[in-house]
């Protein structure tokens, strides 16, 4: 980098519904294009969620009403890039909310940078993980899906991000086509080297390989601070 920059702040808050982080991630967004917030890393779980990006289609949703419901689980149609995935317990989701032209990243640099805090994270957890070929976005570990990664652009702010599994209920994914790739499934850490990993303690280990990947240091705060949209955009 050719200059110091902002530090993140950074929060874990916990078990959050879809549709509320994605009101504070456009709260946040706002607030950044706005000259009133900051650069912040939300890590957090879903309760259990079919999200569909932009590119999905119904025919990626596999499960009928009657299922969803029995299974409970929610559909929320996003304005996040990429087709469908799932969310749920035991999965580290991580909504970056940076403005890339203040660190002067292109999108395939920044989803780059993205890949590579998550693979060093896991080489941590003696897990060997690679970005995806091209056109399959996410980290991989031997042609299955360990984390997926969907991204908006709204001018030079980037939001939503990550999920990566760790104890994750892989049944669940027999819901959708996942990212559009009926032949490719997900795997865990969990079923990849049988670690029951905490989602929270992951999130505080994993947020040390963001701060080196984007090269700026993280400010931890708490989930009450970063909730309260009243402070966010103060």
């Amino acid at each position: 980098m050719s200059r110091s920059l902002p530090s993140v702040r950074a929060s874990w808050l916990g078990s959050v519904p879809y549709r509320e982080a994605w009101d504070l991630q456009a709260e946040l967004v706002r607030a950044l294009r706005g000259g009133r917030g900051r650069d912040t890393l939300l890590l957090l779980e879903h309760p259990h969620v079919f999200t569909m990006g932009k590119a999905a289609s119904a025919d990626d949703l596999l499960w009928d009403e009657s299922e969803q419901g029995r299974r409970q689980v929610d559909v929320v149609w996003s304005d996040r890039g990429g087709e469908a995935t799932y969310h749920g317990p035991g999965q580290l989701v991580g909504y970056p909310v940076l403005d890339l032209a203040r660190f002067e990243l292109t999108i395939p640099q920044y989803l780059e940078r993205l890949e590579r805090s998550l693979i060093d994270y896991l080489q941590e957890l003696g897990i060997d993980a690679e970005p995806g070929e091209p056109g399959l976005t996410g980290v991989w570990r031997g042609g299955e899906k360990l984390a997926a990664i969907g991204i908006k652009l709204n001018r030079s702010v980037v939001s939503h991000g990550f999920a990566l599994n760790l104890t994750t209920d892989l049944g669940y994914f027999e819901g959708i086509v996942p990212c559009g790739h009926a032949d490719l499934r997900p795997t865990s850490v969990e079923a990849v080297s049988g670690r029951k990993v905490n989602t929270q303690a992951a999130a505080h280990e994993y947020g040390r390989h963001f701060g080196a990947a984007f090269e700026t240091p993280l400010e931890w705060a708490p989930a009450e601070t970063v909730l309260d949209l009243r402070r966010v955009i103060s």
